[in-house]
């Protein structure tokens, strides 16, 4: 099997026994996941289950303390984050992290540089025609045209998601980790939301970290379901949403 087939053939993204120590405390226990190519999954629990520490392993702001992780079958576990980017893993935060000083034009051009290995490039965007070009069909995707030289920080809440989105998108991921995209969102923002996902293309992974189980559900094709700090279920959509201990824990029922 020649490497090219290799890479082919292997999981997107493989998270083998990871586990997380903050001192005596354990935050992530003995976490295994295997995603393949393409798939579409979500990451469920209540607040404080560990979804986000496992998001931080796998984008490398924290490092493992037990297990392995790798992206098309190459072992990560190690490499610090921007590395990891331009090898095409990108995230988003539970926080929106855009420049509010800067365009929506601006802060796309600027994701646009740096997951090409040339974020210190002094040219403007307006000056370079090539990537304002790919900027511009950035902005259409997340359906932020009409603000293309709107400050960031004028934006709603909503469109500053809509923004982050576009930025975690730039150069074109392989697998791309979302970290609560619906939180604080309206119900019409959340349908924009799910239909912004559907049409990413299945040569991007999506892993997804929600809170909300009905966004969750309906965006995943494998669901895995977290509690304090350990795997607690996976499966189907349809089997999460018939799982009783699921629906205990979101309904703040005790679960051991």
């Amino acid at each position: 099997m020649t490497p090219a087939e290799q890479i082919d053939t292997a999981h997107a993204l493989d998270i083998e026994g990871v586990v997380c120590r903050f001192g005596a405390l354990v935050a992530v226990s003995d976490i295994s996941i295997a995603i393949p190519p393409g798939e579409r999954h979500a990451v469920l629990g209540a607040n404080g289950a560990g979804k986000t520490t496992l998001f931080n392993m796998i984008s490398g702001d924290i490092t493992p303390s037990a297990g392995r992780i790798a992206l098309f079958g190459e072992d990560i576990t190690s490499l610090p984050p921007q590395r990891r980017v331009l090898k095409g893993l990108r995230r988003t935060y539970q926080k929106s992290l855009v420049f509010d000083g800067l365009s929506v034009r601006e802060n796309l051009f600027l994701a646009e540089r740096g997951v090409r290995g040339r974020r210190f490039s002094v040219l403007a965007a307006a000056r370079n025609e090539q990537e304002n070009a790919k900027t511009e069909a950035l902005a259409e995707r997340i359906s932020l045209m009409a603000k293309l030289d709107s400050p960031a920080g004028e934006l709603s809440h909503g469109e500053q998601r809509q923004l982050e989105l576009g930025m975690a998108l730039a150069g074109n991921p392989r697998v791309l980790l979302l970290d609560e995209p619906a939180a604080g969102l309206s119900l019409s923002e959340r349908r924009q939301l799910l239909g912004m996902l559907e049409t990413l293309p299945k040569t991007i992974t999506l892993v997804i970290i929600e809170h909300d189980l009905d966004i969750a559900l309906q965006a995943a094709d494998r669901v895995t379901v977290m509690h304090n700090g350990r795997m607690l279920a996976a499966g189907t959509p349809e089997e999460i949403s018939a799982n009783q201990t699921v629906h205990d824990i979101y309904m703040g029922k005790n679960v051991n």
